[in-house]
């Protein structure tokens, strides 16, 4: 199979449609509108643990969001082979519990990657997942095992090339993940208001990118379609695909006027890299 990329939520951390909201997008017809909080699944033929002979199809996940039991059960995932963490906001962590179901469904642990500012708040928020040993119930929990990225410090999983890509969310610095697999290339950068002037020569030459367009007008901590035009055409990739949608755009409607490789992305779409 190709790299691919399956888009589990395209949505922003309030979701859409939004509680108690009655507007045009979140009451829209169009499934394309209907947006979980941002989170992808990579696929790759990837090396097994025994080297490049044992060759086995591997699912990395890049981050759990509070809707992450939806997203598994609607695209039927039973393993993952890993999840990296892009920064330690809500939306992007706060499904970090049912990691637990993979421990039972593939009988080990998990392996996790976060920058070390990531790791810090995981293991505050969640101390009866990090130190199982203090929990005054012994009941099921995660079991994890944390690693610490660094941001252009490129790391093997399974064969696969994954590089973060230092960004800048406000005033918060998170990652963006390229993956390299198989002479195919995927960057996907969400929650970025700015890349620093060290990203841009880490999203050369790509396949697909996938950037944050939060809405049409600013944002203290996200890119406007605008903005994130003008990144795409910095960085030339030969598609892309905005993410991390607020409930400003209608989806039909957006798509219409955007550039012929450029695509907004719903929840359920596959990308692949032939």
């Amino acid at each position: 199979m190709p790299l691919e990329l399956v888009f589990l939520g395209s949505g922003t951390s309030a979701g859409v449609p939004m509680i108690g909201c009655r507007c045009a997008v979140c009451t829209s017809a169009d499934p394309r509108d209907n947006r979980t909080r941002p989170s992808v699944l990579i696929r790759y033929p990837g090396a097994g643990s025994s080297g490049p002979a044992s060759e086995t199809t591997r699912s990395l996940l890049i981050d759990t969001t509070p809707d992450m039991r939806v997203q598994m059960i609607r695209h039927d995932i039973d393993r993952i082979d890993g999840v990296l963490y892009t920064h330690a906001h809500a939306d992007h962590i706060l499904g970090i519990d049912d990691l637990r179901r993979f421990n039972a469904t593939m009988q080990t642990h998990v392996d996790i990657h976060a920058d070390e500012r990531t790791l810090r708040v995981l293991r505050e928020m969640f101390r009866y997942i990090f130190e199982p040993h203090n929990n005054v119930s012994q009941t099921f929990v995660a079991t994890l095992v944390a690693h610490t990225l660094r941001a252009g410090e490129p790391l093997n999983l399974f064969g696969a090339k994954w590089t973060p890509v230092p960004l800048i969310h406000g005033k918060l610095p998170s990652l963006g993940f390229r993956i390299d697999a198989d002479d195919a290339s995927i960057a996907y950068c969400t929650d970025v208001s700015q890349f620093p002037e060290e990203a841009y020569p880490l999203l050369q030459d790509l396949d697909v990118l996938v950037i944050d367009a939060l809405r049409y007008h600013p944002h203290p901590t996200h890119l406007t379609v605008e903005e994130a035009l003008r990144q795409i055409a910095l960085i030339q990739p030969r598609r892309a695909y905005l993410t991390h949608i607020a409930h400003d755009i209608l989806h039909a409607d957006l798509q219409a006027r955007l550039p012929e490789n450029v695509f907004i992305a719903h929840d359920g779409m596959i990308v692949r890299c032939e």
